[in-house]
């Protein structure tokens, strides 16, 4: 499968983007109908963002909740055929497929515009829409864009994901490069720039405890640890999928597009009376509870297929656990 992916993905004008969008729904639909292990942990993940939103009411309707995973399978494969497909859509169709929104809009495009006096940002964001349409369009109406990607084990799939993000015009560093937050904070000073960071899971030991949806996660302490060291404003970003409108979809040659919502910003100045630690940590607390708005508001978007709740992992094998978290997790079995 990863090698027909990165093939697609170096070859996208040989399959029309409908076809390799049709083929990815039939995955989507079949994984869902099969229930594997992924749609499994989707739903269970689903199931605590549907009980928090119903202020904590456990009882979530079942087939609410099997409706929304089946929605949420087929937007993580529209995803997946949308950026292996880049290749053959031109800049005017890709931004016919995305828009920008919400509350830091105004305030963002007004912190990077090129005026003597631009400056940069950090954005915490999540796996949720399509995150590489988002950095597309925030080249044109906000800045240019430089961010992480995952180091995958298999190359070919590296290099093609790589290569997508790159073709999209964004700046990619890739996870395990040394001094990678050094390297961050120094395209923040050479504004403007964005760092947008997919924070919303991160088993490592130096990811950040915080409480979301009635329950605890463990996110990566990149967006706070940039915004607290350069003194910078954080951002959130949401993304969820819209209907479009006639004229759009003839555009953008598909029914839908995405929202990128932006949200913010966080005043960094109000932590730095509390150690550093403990400052990443109100940070990245704070970010979150932002975030899971929106992720509540569209939890169809969400594409969180693994682990990511206490109850769900296996705190034997993660490291740095606070005893407290220990403890909890004892008395809840």
């Amino acid at each position: 499968m990863a090698n027909a992916m990165a093939w697609i993905a170096n070859h996208p004008r040989v399959l029309p983007e409908r076809v390799v969008r049709g083929a990815f729904l039939a995955a989507a639909d079949a994984a869902w109908l099969l229930r594997i292990g992924s749609v499994r942990q989707l739903e269970r993940n689903l199931r605590h963002v549907l009980a928090w939103s119903a202020s904590g009411d456990a009882a979530v309707d079942a087939r609410r909740l099997r409706r929304l995973s089946r929605k949420g399978m087929r937007s993580y494969f529209t995803y997946f055929s949308e950026a292996l497909t880049v290749g053959a859509s031109d800049r005017s169709r890709l931004l016919a497929r995305i828009r920008g929104d919400g509350d830091g809009l105004d305030s963002i495009i007004a912190l990077t515009a090129s005026n003597g006096q631009a400056s940069s940002a950090p954005i915490a964001m999540g796996h949720q829409g399509n995150w590489d349409y988002d950095g597309f369009w925030a080249q044109f109406d906000v800045a240019p864009v430089t961010t992480v990607a995952e180091r995958l084990a298999n190359p070919d799939m590296l290099d093609a994901f790589v290569s997508i993000r790159e073709r999209l015009g964004m700046r990619i560093l890739l996870t395990g490069t040394p001094h990678l937050t050094e390297r961050l904070e120094e395209e923040l000073g050479r504004p403007p720039v964005l760092v947008p960071l997919l924070a919303d899971r991160d088993l490592s030991r130096h990811g950040e405890f915080v409480e979301a949806f009635g329950s605890t996660i463990r996110v990566a302490r990149g967006p706070a640890t940039l915004a607290y060291d350069t003194g910078l404003p954080l951002y959130v970003v949401n993304t969820y999928r819209e209907r479009l409108s006639a004229e759009r979809r003839r555009a953008a040659g598909t029914p839908y597009g995405y929202v990128c919502e932006v949200s913010g910003p966080l005043d960094i100045d109000m932590y730095r009376g509390l150690e550093r630690e403990e400052a990443i940590h109100a940070i990245s607390q704070a970010w979150v509870d932002v975030w899971t708005r929106g992720i509540a508001a569209h939890p169809e978007d969400w594409h969180m297929l693994q682990p990511i709740f206490l109850e769900d992992l296996d705190l034997g094998r993660l490291k740095d656990v606070p005893e407290s978290l220990l403890e909890s997790a004892r008395a809840g079995h």
